[in-house]
Order: C-alpha cells, then sequence, then structure tokens
C-alpha cells in the first residue's frame, strides 16, 4: 500500500481547495476505473472538468477510507468536450454559468478550447452571447490564463498562490518578469503579501541573503509594521537590532543599506527625544503637516463668529434645544466660539452631542455654514443621528480620486465651510489627520472631539493625545456625568474602570439592567456561553437580533477566544445555511445573510477599513459577491474576497468609532497581551443598551490594572510644540 503509484483522469468534482496552501481534495474519474477516486494533495489552482496527472501512494483513512494520496500533482486544460462543458460550468470563467456551457460545447465540441484561445468572436455565433457578453468573456480568459501562470510561478518556488490576482491586476502580464526583477516589490505593493513571503521567494531565485537589496526591503519592513503597530519612527539601534534578528544580516551591511535608503530619500533621520530615529517619508511629513496646519488656522485671527456676544448666545441656544448646559459645556460651547481650534474631550453621558448640537445651532443661526464628519461611516452616520444634521467620512469628504491616487480636496482647492466638526478623533491616524486638515480653510472654525482614554488610532500616531499634551490648543475636559447617564450601569462601569476601579458585578435587583458579568474560567466553557447568549438568551430576553444588533467584541484575533474561531462558530450557529450555499474563500466561507468587515481602503469601491455590511447576493456564474454598507450596495469578484472576513466577532480595535444596540465581551487570561485598561474600556463604551462580559475576574482585574499603554514612536507633541 505504500509504493508509488501514478494515476491520471480528470476531474469530476474539487470537494475542497485552499487558496493559501494550494490543498485540495478531489472526486476524479480514472480511466477503466468505475467509480470515482477521492485524490487528495497539493496544487497551484483547479477546477471540475480538468486532467490531471498524480504521483503517490494509497492509503485508508480512517475517517474518510480509501483514497489516493499525491506527493505530486498537476492539472491540464480539458481537451474533451465532456470534460471541457464541465470546466466552464464549475465556474472556472467569470460570466459562464451551466446552460451557456451547454449551448458553447454543444456548437463546438472539442474544438472550443482552441476558439477561446485563437478565434474567440467565433462565440458570437452561441446563443446568449452579444458583443458585451464576448468583451466580458474574452477579458474573463485571459485573465484567468494569465493569473494562472502567475499561480504556477509561485506554486515553483514555493510561495502561496492566494494572492495571484491581486497580482495580476498590479503588475498585468509583466508580473514574472517584474517579480523576477525585485521580488521585494511585492511586499511593498500587494496588499496581504508580507516581507517573510517576498524574501522566501526572493531566495528561491537566487538573490544574496546578504545582500544590500535584501538588507533595504527588510529595512522598510520593519518600519512597515511599526506603522501597523502604531509607531511613526523607530530608534536607529532598535531599527537596526530588528532587521539583524530578522535576516541575519550583518550590522556593517544594514548600516550601508540604511546610508543608502537616506540618500534615496525613502527615510528620513531625525531625532526624538535626544535620539536618532529613522523614519518613513511620509509620515515624517504627516507629523510636520499637522504642526504646521493647526499653527495656520490659530494663527489666521478671524473668527467666523467675531463680535458675537456670547453672554446672549448662551441662554439663547439652551431655550432654542430646550437644555441646560452644565458648567463645562458652557466652557466649551464658549471656547468654540471665540478660539479657532478646540479639542473636546471625555467619556460616554458627559454631554459631548449637546455641545456639537449646541455649537452647531450657534454657528447656523449666524449664517454659517457647518460641516460635519467622522472617520467612519458608521461613526458618521451615528453623528448624523444624534444631531440632525448631515455627516460625511473624512474620506468622502475630500474626495478621493482613485486616478491619481490622493484626495481631491487640499489647499488648491480646500474645503466649503465656517465650521468644521470632527468627531472620533482618537481614530485619527497621523496620515489622514494631515490630509483633513490641509484641507481645512483658514478662516474657519475647527472643533476636535473624542475620547481621549479610549484605544488610540489602529494607524500610526496618537494625534488626539498629543493635541491634548502639546497644551497648543485650548481643551475642555468633561469628566461631570448627566443624571440620565447616571442611571445606566454601562455609563458608570466605563467611568470606574476608567478611575482604575473594578465596577459593581453583581445585579443588585430582579429587573433587567444593561450591564452584566458572567463568571467562567475555561475557554471553551465561555465560547459555549456567548454562542448561547447571542443566539438565544439575549435574544429572548432582550428582543436584539444576532443578525443585526448583537456583536462580540474581542481582545485580539487569534486564540480559542479569538475572532477567527468565534466568527466560524457564530456563523454555524447565526447562518447555518452557510454551510450548504456560500463559498470558500481566503479561509472564510461567505454565505447571503453573513456579516462582514471590509480590511483595507478600496477608493475605487469607495469602502475602507473597518466598514461593515451584510452580504446580500451571490452570483456564482458572474463570480460576484455584492455587500450592503447600508447606504449602498458594493459587489466583489471572488478573487478580491480577501478583502473582506466575517464580522458576528471583530476585535475591539475594529470596533472603534462604531457603536451596536449590544456587546457580548469575552475576557480570559489567555488575551494576557492585550489585556489594557484602555481596550476594555472602549469595548464597554461600545455598548449602547446592553454590555456582557463573560469570562474570568481575574482577566478582568488584570485589564483595570493595567493602565499604561505602550509608548508609541511620535514626535507630534513636540513638533507641534516647536512650531
Amino acid at each position: 500500500m505504500t509504493d508509488q503509484h501514478s494515476l491520471q483522469g480528470d476531474i469530476r468534482r474539487v470537494s475542497y481547495y485552499n487558496e493559501e496552501t494550494g490543498f485540495c481534495v478531489l472526486q476524479v474519474h480514472v480511466a477503466g476505473w468505475r467509480d470515482p477516486v477521492t485524490l487528495v494533495g497539493k496544487t497551484t489552482a483547479v477546477q471540475a472538468g480538468e486532467q490531471f496527472q498524480a504521483k503517490g501512494r494509497w492509503i485508508v483513512d480512517a475517517r474518510y477510507g480509501r483514497q489516493f494520496r499525491a506527493d505530486e500533482l498537476q492539472t491540464f486544460a480539458p481537451t474533451t468536450a465532456e470534460g471541457m462543458q464541465r470546466y466552464l460550468a464549475s465556474g472556472a470563467i467569470r460570466g459562464i454559468g451551466p446552460k451557456l456551457a451547454e449551448r458553447m460545447v454543444a456548437l463546438y465540441g472539442e474544438k472550443l478550447l482552441d476558439i477561446l484561445n485563437q478565434h474567440p468572436d467565433l462565440l458570437l455565433h452561441v446563443r446568449g452571447i452579444g458583443p458585451k457578453k464576448l468583451a466580458d468573456i474574452k477579458e474573463a480568459w485571459e485573465q484567468t490564463r494569465h493569473v494562472r501562470r502567475i499561480m504556477l510561478f509561485l506554486y515553483e518556488h514555493g510561495v502561496s498562490t492566494a494572492r495571484a490576482f491581486r497580482i495580476y491586476r498590479r503588475y498585468g502580464d509583466q508580473a514574472i518578469e517584474k517579480i523576477r526583477e525585485n521580488p521585494y516589490r511585492l511586499a511593498d505593493d500587494i496588499w496581504g503579501i508580507g516581507f517573510k513571503t517576498a524574501d522566501q521567494l526572493a531566495q528561491r531565485l537566487g538573490i544574496d541573503p546578504h545582500s544590500i537589496q535584501r538588507a533595504e526591503a527588510a529595512t522598510l519592513h520593519i518600519l512597515q509594521q511599526a506603522a501597523h503597530n502604531g509607531h511613526c519612527a523607530l530608534p536607529r539601534p532598535i531599527l537596526i537590532q530588528q532587521v539583524e534578528q530578522l535576516t541575519e544580516i550583518p550590522e556593517s551591511v544594514i548600516e550601508t543599506a540604511l546610508e543608502g535608503l537616506l540618500e534615496q530619500q525613502r527615510l528620513i533621520q531625525d531625532r526624538l527625544d535626544d535620539e536618532v530615529t529613522l523614519w518613513l517619508p511620509r509620515l515624517h511629513r504627516a507629523e510636520w503637516t499637522i504642526a504646521h496646519e493647526i499653527h495656520r488656522l490659530q494663527q489666521t485671527p478671524q473668527h467666523p463668529l467675531k463680535g458675537i456676544r456670547v453672554e446672549r448666545a448662551l441662554p439663547w441656544v439652551q431655550e432654542r434645544l430646550g437644555i441646560t448646559l452644565a458648567d463645562q459645556q458652557i466652557e466649551a460651547v464658549r471656547q468654540a466660539v471665540t478660539q479657532k481650534v478646540l479639542v473636546v474631550t471625555g467619556g460616554p453621558g458627559v454631554g459631548k452631542t449637546t455641545i456639537v448640537r449646541s455649537i452647531v445651532e450657534i454657528f447656523s443661526a449666524k449664517g454659517k455654514t457647518c460641516v460635519l464628519a467622522a472617520p467612519t461611516g458608521r461613526a458618521a452616520k451615528r453623528l448624523e443621528e444624534t444631531t440632525g444634521r448631515p455627516a460625511k467620512t473624512i474620506h468622502r469628504l475630500l474626495e478621493f480620486s482613485p486616478q491619481d491616487g490622493g484626495f481631491r480636496r487640499g489647499p488648491e482647492h480646500p474645503l466649503q465651510g465656517d465650521l468644521f466638526v470632527l468627531d472620533e478623533t482618537s481614530m485619527l491616524d497621523v496620515s489622514l489627520a494631515a490630509s483633513f486638515l490641509r484641507a481645512v480653510p483658514a478662516h474657519a472654525c475647527l472643533v476636535l472631539v473624542g475620547d481621549v482614554d479610549q484605544l488610540p488610532s489602529v494607524g500610526p500616531g496618537s494625534v488626539l493625545a498629543d493635541l491634548i499634551a502639546s497644551q497648543t490648543v485650548p481643551v475642555v475636559r468633561l469628566t461631570t456625568i448627566f443624571r440620565q447617564s447616571q442611571q445606566s450601569r454601562i455609563v458608570t462601569a466605563a467611568h470606574a474602570i476608567n478611575a482604575g476601579h473594578e465596577p459593581p458585578l453583581e445585579h443588585p435587583d430582579a429587573g433587567l439592567s444593561d450591564f452584566y458579568f458572567i463568571a467562567a474560567d475555561e475557554p471553551d466553557q465561555i465560547a459555549d456561553l456567548i454562542r448561547e447568549l447571542v443566539t438565544h438568551r439575549i435574544p429572548r430576553r432582550f428582543g436584539f437580533d444576532p443578525r443585526r444588533d448583537i456583536q462580540v467584541l474581542v481582545p485580539m484575533n487569534r486564540s480559542r477566544l479569538g475572532a477567527h474561531q468565534l466568527n466560524r462558530e457564530l456563523q454555524t450557529a447565526i447562518n447555518p445555511q452557510a454551510e450548504q450555499t456560500g463559498i470558500e474563500r481566503f479561509g472564510w466561507r461567505f454565505a447571503v445573510g453573513d456579516r462582514v468587515i471590509q480590511l483595507e481602503n478600496n477608493y475605487n469601491r469607495h469602502v475602507f477599513n473597518g466598514d461593515q455590511g451584510v452580504i446580500v447576493e451571490l452570483n456564482r456564474i458572474d463570480q460576484v459577491l455584492t455587500v450592503d454598507y447600508e447606504d449602498r450596495a458594493v459587489d466583489y469578484e471572488f478573487q478580491a474576497l480577501d478583502e473582506l472576513a466575517l464580522a458576528y466577532a471583530l476585535t475591539v480595535h475594529k470596533s472603534q468609532g462604531s457603536e451596536y444596540p449590544c456587546v457580548v465581551l469575552p475576557l480570559h487570561t489567555q488575551h494576557y497581551m492585550l489585556l489594557q485598561r484602555n481596550l476594555l474600556y472602549t469595548a464597554v463604551t461600545r455598548g449602547k443598551k446592553l454590555v456582557v462580559i463573560v469570562g474570568s475576574r481575574n482577566a478582568l482585574r488584570l485589564a483595570i490594572r493595567r493602565a499604561h499603554s505602550r509608548r508609541r514612536y511620535s514626535a507630534l507633541r513636540d513638533r507641534l510644540q516647536r512650531h
């Protein structure tokens, strides 16, 4: 049974295929065999109808029975009419479904492959194919050929083929030549490919492991990773040490590479707290831009409401809105109508929204144009709902242009408005903040609103914290919790956590509360409780819909209680038909009804990192999946689904700027590395009507106790003070 055998035939069904690893389970037909054979192996790409050749051995799997385990597996284009029909009907070519495949094969038979390759215009004779359909088929066929060529090239060099479609989209039919010329460009140009993958390919292509080229690529990779972790720069000794650890390249070579990158201006050297520090140019430029633009706004003396009588405006706006402002709120409104730049910060229930409404009402009454914005779609929508005024995301406000890769709005084409209110400012990284500030006209007033005690931005920098710490702009910190908010255990728990105290965990009476802690110590027990809470207990007791209203938030992606594992379990529980009706792509199964989240900014589709939606259509023939983002529907080609992930469970970082009717939060010591006070505080403040923490008291106490977040290397505070 262990002897090497050869097997060849045609593929009848693809039971499983993993784009990342190439692992597949196939049902194949072998000439002379009556029954289908299960074949297991690895290959670049595979479709039903293709032919195959395999070398391997027969095994008897304890669960699945007799199989052929291939050590070598190759697939080829089908040569028979039957194989061609099965191949096209399987969805191999976008736009061709089973019925059209049948008509194409009926007309051309075994010649169809040659016609697709050499004379595709003859397909116009097939019923159902007109000029537009023909153009789509020709494009899809050419794309398939080039992508498979790239996949084969990557596969032969031991690299995952999952990003071949992206590579083709970026480099076109010159992809392989460009990769051979500089494989490290993949890490810079292709989302989802990191330095390690590019480096593996470079080694296979014979690039010297101690070369300057490799040292430069590793240096840029380390700085990019640092940016993903919130840093704008790294001290030179730390950068050299990390490059050395990653590559084992001698320090002298790394130093030479650094000098070359500095000479090419691909790095910037500066000082931070008396340390020699290295920066990616775009982040160095962004910090200086923020400092310059804040200074520009403050140095333009003309306030849009110059001459306003504040002592009249304050009672007028309270009467107009039917409210009574507290002392801190009055001070915030006073500053906004007299200062050019103002920061308003505070936790939940302290009246930030009331301040925004009051400021906007006063400006509007004076005939001034008010512009409201937030970093994410959900945050902008919430701002719109609470103020009754239109609000946009920053990206939409600045009008990103995919053609030239930048924003249309800027110094030469500034935004129009007299008052700019930017909410959820804690989410701003230095790049987005710089782009926004460059577009604000000099005469305008700017009010930045946010909670500085939340997690800092996912991107590099700590813009809100640095603005406050610089003491260069007026800041109003709100601390008074209003009576209606005092009745919310969510609000009181959040403020207790932020102050370093354990919130009351016992529910005092028999009525319903909005904050619960359920003690559980074992990860499997916690996961079972979460599934039960989301699917039965919370909907039954509170009426929340598991698909729309309940959001599970977790500290991290990996682990038994990480977002990846919980998403799979919650998908099975909430959307069980996904197993039969969904498609498998990039490690996820996607089906109609699934909640998903966008993982990167895609300016062509106008969807951005953190946007959440629901899958409403899955078209296997056109190979398009449609996501409803509440305000619009967005189409994704199947090959581009690495931009999406399931969103039944999200990391707390991904939830920033969003609010949910109900939040369920698992806490366990296996989350040890990320258990921080600001993470717990951020998670609790995402819940609007109900928060349920499930986990161990030890993990809860540990998170509350660990108040000091890791330092972010950023010089923004210093630049603001020096400008």
